[in-house]
């Protein structure tokens, strides 16, 4: 049964042995960023975190690293917990092929509890905000879905973008937003500007972990995340009207922020330690003037650790990276096989593929890069014959080491666009992009030796299922 809230389900991960309560009282700074820096470190089955009893907070309760696991990603999806990698994957594709699901319109939404307005609003005092990293420049929002409509369209529902981009809290109404050049917000925010309008916008925190999931991921700008999620779902996910901007907002969200980012204004925003790895320094950016907070009674206040990888970032963002470029390729290239995009948000992809003719490989890692998401952060291609799994690390080693001659399988395409967070770029949003060409050429591409390939046996299908079955037998 899918979840309409963020409480339904941390109540599955409890009842699955993946929700670790911890119940002696920490410290807000290092203690929680650095309990679900942890998690990290544990492995595939590390437990969402629960503290309830944090020094200096009267009445906090803080889920961290919930979507932390591929155990916990593939129950957010719905599956038992002990579901590979590769078949969440397999399922995600899956399922988006029935998109679109519209979505369930409900008018009890538990946000509309309680609220402030005007000169009453203190986000203080209704989040229990805490830095994530020693050089984070303030208190921020890294786990919201931004809710954001075009401004010369504004009652298209399929242009209305969920999203999730970081928010620094830099005063009791007043929030600083990035907006990534690539992404739907940033969009919308110049169109409202060039009209010299402010854009209305939504903020909910504390979501279904589907909803999470779709906030994140790559989709055309006509594309509803809201029908993605009821295809990822099974079912039509709820939403409620704001009763401030009139958006559609997640019917169960803890917290729902309404404002504008006020046009034309900017004020310095960061350092914030980042899902490169590294800090991205202090920026210029826009404002957000906060004129509404719903929230429902005693709010869950979820974040989100990023660091150096893994951390919950990845589990969150590797499938729905790998699929949507799978599902955009594929339409214009049905030999390609699987895309792994799960390193460092699909700043590196490997991509299997079949090939129609020489230069094939390198043609389909070009289309990769110029997707809705390749344009913005896909800086390296490594493309591997149909048979080589690119989930599978050793396979792709092999090939790129027996397969790659430098001269001619390896491609570098000077000033070409990145997310201004990639920390190689030089300028900041301009970087050098590459392609591995590691595929075994094919007419008329006739160097190397590659005629007589070592294949595994007819038989190596059945062995393989035949000893995990007797492996599992022996317990």
């Amino acid at each position: 049964m899918p979840y309409d809230d963020l409480r339904s389900f941390l109540d599955t991960l409890d009842q699955e042995g993946q929700l670790l309560r911890v119940t002696e009282e920490v410290l807000p700074e290092p203690d929680l960023a650095a309990a679900a820096n942890a998690t990290g470190r544990i492995g595939e089955g590390a437990p969402a975190l629960w503290f309830d009893n944090v020094k200096g907070f009267t009445d906090a309760r803080i889920a961290l690293n919930v979507h932390g696991s591929w155990a916990n990603h593939a129950l957010a999806l719905g599956m038992p917990k002990h579901t590979p990698v590769k078949e969440q994957v397999a399922e995600f594709a899956r399922r988006w092929d029935a998109f679109p699901v519209p979505p369930e319109r409900r008018e009890d939404a538990p946000w509309r509890a309680n609220s402030q307005e005007g000169g009453d609003i203190d986000l203080f005092s209704v989040l229990p905000l805490f830095r994530l990293n020693d050089g984070d420049g303030g208190f921020y929002l890294d786990k919201a879905a931004v809710v954001s409509r075009d401004p010369e369209d504004p009652e298209s529902f399929d242009k209305q973008n969920v999203g999730t981009y970081r928010l620094e809290v830099v005063g009791r109404n007043r929030l600083a937003i990035q907006p990534v050049p690539v992404h739907d917000v940033a969009l919308h925010l110049r169109k409202a500007e060039e009209r010299g309008e402010d854009l209305p916008i939504a903020i909910t925190l504390g979501n279904d972990p589907v909803m999470a999931i779709v906030a994140g991921m790559p989709m055309r700008y006509d594309q509803s995340e809201y029908e993605m999620a009821g295809a990822l779902r099974g079912a039509p996910v709820p939403i409620a009207t704001a009763p401030l901007t009139g958006f559609d907002v997640p019917w169960g969200s803890e917290v729902v922020i309404e404002g504008v980012v006020e046009s034309r204004k900017r004020q310095i925003e960061g350092p914030f330690g980042e899902f490169t790895g590294h800090y991205s320094g202090g920026r210029r950016m826009p404002v957000i003037r906060v004129d509404r907070v719903s929230y429902r009674t005693r709010p869950v206040f979820e974040s989100l650790y990023l660091g150096m990888p893994w951390t919950e970032c990845d589990y969150l963002v590797g499938p729905n990276t790998c699929v949507p470029l799978l599902k955009q390729l594929r339409a214009e290239f049905p030999e390609v096989q699987a895309v792994n995009a799960m390193y460092t948000h699909g700043l590196l992809a490997i991509i299997s593929t079949g090939k129609r003719y020489g230069g094939f490989a390198k043609a389909v890692a070009m289309r990769a890069m110029t997707t809705p998401h390749g344009l913005g952060y896909i800086t390296t291609v490594i493309v591997v014959d149909e048979d080589v799994d690119p989930f599978d690390l050793p396979q792709v080693m092999w090939a790129v080491s027996a397969k790659v001659n430098p001269s001619g399988d390896v491609l570098i395409m000077p000033n070409l666009p990145v997310v201004e967070l990639a920390p190689a770029a030089q300028p900041a949003g301009i970087t050098s992009k590459m392609i591995i060409d590691a595929t075994t050429p094919v007419s008329p591409d006739v160097r190397g030796n590659f005629s007589t390939p070592a294949k595994d046996l007819p038989e190596t299908r059945d062995w393989v299922t035949r000893i995990q079955g007797l492996m599992a037998a022996r317990g």
